[in-house]
Formats: C-alpha cells, structure tokens, sequence
C-alpha cells in the first residue's frame, strides 16, 4: 500500500528540517510549496489537514478553479509557479498570494494594473541560469535592465529570483546553478530564492534556497 499525502508530507518536512540543520540555518527559513498541479482538490485537501498552506500551481485557469472549489480552507496561499500569457493575467492577479516565474516586462505592466487598489504581489524573477533554449526566463546579463522597469511598477513587489536549472544527478553541477541564482540575488539586492524541487531540494537549501516547490514527492508521480 502507497503512503498517504499525510505521510509523504511528513517525510518531506523531515527532510527540509534536516537539510536546514546541515546548513545551519533555522527551519522557518524556508517556505515548503507542495505543487498540486494536475492533482485533485481531494489530495490538496488530505495535505491541508496534515497542516500544509502553501500550494503551488502552473497553470492559471487550474488555479483560478481551485481557489473557487477550495475556498473554504483558511489561510491556504497559492503560488502561481508557472509562465504566464497576458491575457491569464487577471487569475493570477486575483487568487495568488505570489508569482515565481515574472520573466516579461507585458507580464509585469499587466499584474501591476490588475493589482490596483490590492496590497502588492510578492514577484520572484525567472532566470534561465541553465541557460537552455527551451527554458523560460530572462539572461542574467537582461536582469539589471528588467529590474529596474518591473521595480517602478506599483502593485508589485519583487522579493527574490526564481529558476528551474537542468536537471542533473552531478550534485557539483547543481550546485553551481544555485550558486549563480544566489549571486545575482544578492548582486540585485534581492533577498529570496525560490529554487529546488522534489529532485534537489536539498542542495537548495543548503545554498540558500528560501522556497522550495515540491510535488511527486508529497502527491506521487502525475500520472
């Protein structure tokens, strides 16, 4: 019999407080966001009641329907985690506590103006630290430029970077991803990362991460 997302999240939570305790740093440091894409509301649920708040999702329109069907679970925060076209903007805008793949200036002018009137959005600015052609986010070498136009928006907040490095079993490889993501958010003054998922959220840790996203490990592989 599998485990249940309660056991599962356990686990996890286990292993972020260990990975913590390696690095010396205290386990409030991070912020755990189970990523529920393409998951049932049922299993969102079953990881609420062990405890779980911060939620993580790709695509806007399933996370405009989620917030709608989960609507009466107190203090639950959605992390729109995913690349955003303008005209998905307004979800987004509406239902998200934060946003972690801001990488285009139309992107940011449109949550800006969303957000009007509304208490800022916490923003972490995508880079392509891997480099990869088939990546979203920006160059490091673009991200003094687009921080300086994003920053002048009101409406947004932008408290950290973001990146999805290639996935690798070299762990010095890993590393050096999230060494250059750390580097450029202290460069630009940024104090968060939200960087490692299910495969390295260890080593994420361990170099600074202060959110990490994970989902096969509590929800089980997507099927």
């Amino acid at each position: 019999m599998s485990d249940s997302v309660a056991q599962r999240l356990a686990a996890v939570r286990e292993r972020v407080a260990a990975a913590c305790a390696r690095a010396g740093r205290p386990v409030e440091s991070v912020t755990l966001v189970a990523v529920s894409k393409l998951k049932p509301a049922a299993l969102i649920r079953e990881a609420y009641a062990a405890g779980q708040r911060d939620f993580g999702e790709n695509y806007a329109q399933e996370l405009r329907d989620k917030a709608a069907e989960l609507a009466d679970l107190e203090g639950l925060r959605w992390h729109a985690i995913g690349p955003l076209q303008t005209n998905k903007v307004k979800y987004v805008a509406r239902v998200a506590s934060s946003f972690h793949a801001l990488d285009r200036l139309e992107v940011a002018r449109e949550l800006s103006k969303r957000r009007e009137g509304a208490p800022p959005l916490p923003c972490y600015v995508e880079v392509n630290v891997g480099g990869e052609a088939t990546k979203s986010g920006l160059e490091p070498a673009a991200l003094g430029t687009f921080l300086a136009e994003a920053r002048a928006l009101p409406g947004l907040q932008l408290v950290g970077l973001m990146s999805l490095p290639p996935p690798t079993d070299d762990e010095a490889r890993a590393r050096g991803y999230f060494q250059a993501l750390r580097e450029l958010a202290r460069t630009h003054g940024l104090p968060g990362l939200s960087m490692g998922t299910t495969h390295d959220f260890e080593l994420a840790i361990q170099e600074g991460a202060s959110v990490v996203r994970v989902g096969t490990a509590i929800f089980g592989e997507r099927s």
